[in-house]
Formats: structure tokens, sequence, C-alpha cells
């Protein structure tokens, strides 16, 4: 059986493993892992065949490269915009903690070679999704972060989603063929929702993680009073990269009647 949600947590070097590539139980096609950072700390991400994206959860951290040097600063994943230092293949990234802070790293393998790109509160947009549709139900906040649109060399999507609490996201149901991942945070540890993933449902909680095989759809929600984030990943397969969402034909009445 799939491993489709799970309750990760820190192990004693600060990291909390999402996935592996070529898992047995349920391959993703993509490494992510979270790692908490003390202020101070300094760690150096490279990779021969893959490439990275190293995303600013929290904190404040110090992007560096052996031509670049920029410093990211987050103190809410609510409230304030992303940044995300994206390599190729055989690049080195040195990140340093001036504070306290947690970063999430994307990877997959890639034989394509790219300029590095730092995405940023500039040049990441926020758009309001389900405005004027089903009384607000719906009603979220996503950040692509990259796609296939500005990172077409890239084998991921990454992108953010802030679901206003008491709502919902991901709906009406969809799915498409490329696996995706969501890791979910909430400011308040006892924030809640729920995810449904084809026919399971399971409860959301702050820091799990839901594991989506290509193929099944995947609404979730949150409690009133609770608005949940969480970074949404993608992994483009062979000649059949993500563009665009499958809805379920069952809930196709709501868009038309709406």
């Amino acid at each position: 059986m799939k491993n489709l949600f799970d309750y990760p947590v820190f192990n004693e070097q600060n990291e909390k493993v999402l996935c592996k590539e070529n898992d047995f139980n349920n391959d993703m096609m993509m490494d992510i892992t979270i790692y908490k950072l003390k202020k101070g700390e300094q760690k150096t991400f490279f990779s021969k065949e893959k490439e990275i994206a190293i995303l600013l959860v929290l904190g404040s951290v110090k992007y560096k490269t052996d031509n670049f040097e920029e410093i990211g600063k987050r103190e809410s994943f609510i409230n304030d915009k992303p940044y995300c230092l994206h390599i190729c293949k055989e690049k080195e990234v040195f990140i340093e903690a001036i504070e306290d802070s947690e970063i999430l790293v994307q990877s997959t393998t890639n034989e394509n070679e790219f300029e590095m790109v730092f995405y940023n509160p500039e040049n990441c947009k926020d758009e309001t999704f389900g405005a004027g549709f089903l009384d607000g139900k719906v009603l979220r906040t996503v950040r692509t972060i990259f796609d296939f649109k500005n990172a077409p060399y890239s084998n991921m999507v990454m992108g953010e989603v802030l679901t206003l609490q008491g709502g919902w996201s991901s709906y009406i149901p969809h799915s498409h063929p490329q696996p995706e991942v969501y890791y979910y945070r909430y400011e308040r540890e006892e924030g809640f929702g729920a995810c449904f993933i084809g026919e399971d449902a399971f409860k959301i909680k702050d820091g799990s993680c839901a594991k989506i095989p290509g193929g099944l759809t995947h609404p979730q929600c949150t409690a009133p009073a609770y608005t949940m984030y969480y970074c949404w990943m993608i992994r483009h397969l062979k000649d059949n990269p993500w563009t665009d969402r499958v809805d379920d034909k069952r809930y196709k009445w709501i868009i038309e009647q709406n």
C-alpha cells in the first residue's frame, strides 16, 4: 500500500525527510527535505545529477554561490512572500542562517544545464483564486514560484498556497498524471484541516505531508480561524510536463452553474 500521507518529525540533525526519489513505498520522483537551522549554522548543497531549489519557509538566511550572495528574510509564511534559489546540477550553494530558520530543499534528476535563478518577493506574485465563487468558500492565495511557463528547463514545479480559514483549496476536485507533494504549516501548532486523496481522508496537522500519486484527486480544507499554508511541488514526467489540472467530471456542474 502506498504511503499517501505522513506526519514526519525532525531527526537529531534537525532534518525532516518528506520523500526520496525512487522510494519503493511511493515514488514522488523527488527528494524533499526540511531543515531547521540554528543562528550561525551553515550548510552546503551540491549534486552531480540533480537540480536543487532551496525555499526559505521561515527566518533569515544568506544564499551564496561562487558569484552570488543575497539575504532572504521571512517573518511569516502567511504574510511574507517567498525567497527561493534554483540551481542546476553540478552547482554549489552555501546557506548560512542569520537567525533560527526553516528551509525546504527540493531536488530531482535533471540533465539540463541552466542559469541560476533567485526568486524573491519582487518577482513572485500573489494571485487570488476563487473570488466570487461558491460564496468565497474556495478563496485562496496562490504563489507560483516556478513552473513550466517560466522554467521550462526544470523537471520540477514549486509554489505556495494560503487556504483561508474555514475554506477549501484544490477545489473542484482535480488530478493530473504527475506526482505532487504538499508540505503543510500552521502559525499555531493546534491548527488542523483535512486532505482527501482519491477515496482516502487524512487529518492535516502543522508539519504534515501529502504524497499524491498521479491520477488521484486531492481537495482539502482547513478549520475556521486557521489559515493553512502549504508548499506544493510537482515532478514533470518525461515528455509530459505539468501545465494544467484535470477536473473531476462529476463536479464540473459546480463550475457550470456558478
